[in-house]
């Protein structure tokens, strides 16, 4: 999945997007779509259940097979794509904003609220992340808001180390001291010149990381601590083939594949924005 570089001009190499960029962006594309409008992609209701076709291998009738209950899995891979992508996204962008601000807090709060920040930001990052995501969905209970919750707070603080370090680069700048001197105030050198700066290479790392955040939602989705049933959700449905894997495969395979293609599709766009944000020349 690599990009290939070419020279226009006297410019600097840009980054020509491979086969395997667009064929991920398209799959992209294709699951976005499911998560707005199922409808569309896939007739029916993901809850329809049908005892006479319980178990049925793939056929043209049911193009994935169906479940113990009779329900289409294709259906609910498609209508599960919402509180999966929901997940990976609504973590990130949690723990981005959260890791944002502590960052922010931590580089430009003065020396004792730097060292307050970092060191509970040293505590979350020694504790096993899984055990954590337990202990706070434990508390709080199942759900898709919870797990979303539980993500966020063991990968904000990977943000808010990374956003302190690029602070701390910025603000001895040669155009924020600029901006100071012709006495800009404090919090518009901040927004205007710091966070935008700060900002632009986590949302590169953000993009990859979306991808890691929508397997460790399906893990705990796995384990029942997700959505509930009957809601459809990939980790949900992989936990649920797993007990009739011997003589229904397609149960728990469909749903972990859909789940492996996004991840992989997420990590090569993510990759290849990386190289464009690094000016193209890997």
């Amino acid at each position: 999945m690599s990009t290939a570089v070419i020279t226009i001009g006297a410019g600097r190499p840009r980054a020509v997007p491979r086969p395997g960029v667009w064929a991920a962006a398209l799959f992209l594309t294709v699951v976005t779509v499911a998560a707005i409008a199922p409808g569309v992609v896939a007739p029916g209701t993901p809850d329809a259940a049908d005892a006479l076709a319980a178990l049925r291998g793939p056929s043209p009738a049911h193009l994935l097979g169906t479940d113990a209950n009779g329900r289409d899995v294709f259906t609910r891979i498609v209508f599960g794509a919402a509180p999966s992508l929901l997940a990976g996204l609504g973590a990130t962008a949690l723990a981005v904003a959260a890791g944002t601000a502590l960052g922010l807090l931590a580089a430009l709060g003065g020396r004792v609220l730097d060292e307050v920040v970092m060191r509970l930001v040293e505590v979350l990052l020694a504790l096993p992340t899984l055990l954590l995501a337990l202990l706070v969905i434990t508390v709080a209970g199942p759900g898709t808001l919870n797990v979303i919750f539980a993500i966020a707070l063991y990968t904000a603080p990977s943000y808010a180390r990374l956003v302190r370090a690029q602070t701390m680069v910025i603000r001895h700048a040669g155009y924020v001291e600029a901006a100071t001197s012709l006495g800009l105030t404090r919090r518009r050198i901040i927004l205007r010149h710091v966070l935008p700066n700060a900002f632009a290479p986590l949302l590169v790392l953000a993009t990859i990381e979306v991808g890691t955040a929508l397997v460790a939602a399906a893990s705990l989705s796995y384990l029942g601590l997700g959505p509930q049933p009957p809601a459809p959700e990939w980790g949900a449905m992989l936990s649920a083939g797993r007990d009739y894997f011997s003589v229904a495969w397609w149960i728990a395979i469909f749903p972990g594949v859909a789940i492996t293609l996004t991840v992989l599709s997420i990590t090569v766009v993510g990759r290849h924005l990386r190289r464009l944000a690094e000016g193209g020349t890997s």
